[in-house]
């Protein structure tokens, strides 16, 4: 499996230049093409006292779309030195809706990390949650700061779910660069899920697998996942997103959007 194309989420928030930065690397690493992205929504005005009024509002938007749009492509430009080949993609829509639509043309997407403690990203911005349900693709969520992705140490997150096993595979290409790859499973339903068999999945690739089962303990599973991470220190987690129904596991929380919102390292994504 390859990498050809990687296309990136761009804003104007202050953890664009770093997210692009990590992209540009991943397309270096893998000689892909990196595809930047960016999209503006323009609302219609709330009340006008005439047509003639709202259309004058409209233009205005407009405008104000285009040119943050336009410092945008600045921002892609300034970041992807050394890539060989780049693209640009951007319209006055919806961000996230627009980006769904355009990851038809890569293989991986990257978005950011939309935590309570980072920075807002503006009106470009994408939530990284609901894109990951509409991308069909996998997706990469970036922490602010992470500007490379070195791929020694790999925690691939295991459930015995369709998305879980849709991330080991579309995570290959990842994890056939990798040093070390730990297979996780938490709580009681680990043990008879299958995590040997993952295991001894990768392990026919040729990579170097090992797997481990965290007990039930009084914190989520997330947390539980997150903190091994960190013991172990990885570099990249991998998993399956909304292994429930995904509204309400969005809505009311779980493990995909506690690792969302807090995850210290880039998370590659599946649903």
């Amino acid at each position: 499996m390859n990498v050809a194309s990687i296309m990136v989420s761009v804003d104007l928030g202050p953890a664009a230049a770093d997210r692009i930065q990590l992209a540009a690397f991943l397309a270096g690493r893998f000689e892909a093409e990196l595809i930047g992205v960016a999209a503006r929504q323009v609302s219609p005005p709330a009340y006008s006292t005439s047509a003639y009024a709202a259309l004058q509002v409209t233009d205005v938007e407009v405008a104000r779309a285009d040119e943050d749009l336009a410092q945008a492509k600045l921002v892609f430009q300034r970041n992807v030195e050394g890539v060989a080949r780049t693209d640009w993609r951007s319209d006055i829509a919806e961000p996230s809706t627009y980006l769904a639509r355009q990851a038809r043309a890569a293989d991986v997407v990257v978005v950011g990390r939309w935590g309570v403690p980072d920075p807002e990203p503006g009106f470009l911005g994408v939530l990284p949650g609901p894109f990951v349900v509409e991308a069909g693709r996998p997706v990469v969520v970036a922490p602010p700061g992470i500007e490379s992705l070195r791929i020694r140490r790999v925690v691939v997150a295991w459930k015995d779910t369709l998305e879980a096993r849709r991330a080991v595979l579309h995570s290959l290409p990842f994890l056939e660069r990798s040093d070390q790859i730990l297979v996780v499973a938490v709580g009681r339903e680990a043990e008879g899920d299958g995590i040997d068999d993952v295991a001894n999945y990768l392990s026919r690739h040729g990579l170097a697998v090992t797997a481990h089962r965290l007990g039930n303990d009084d914190a989520g599973a997330g947390e539980a996942i997150l903190g091994f991470v960190a013991r172990e220190d990885a570099d990249l987690l991998v998993m399956g997103a909304y292994g429930h129904s995904r509204l309400r596991e969005w809505m009311f929380g779980g493990v995909t959007r506690d690792v969302l919102r807090n995850t210290p390292v880039c998370c590659l994504m599946s649903n």
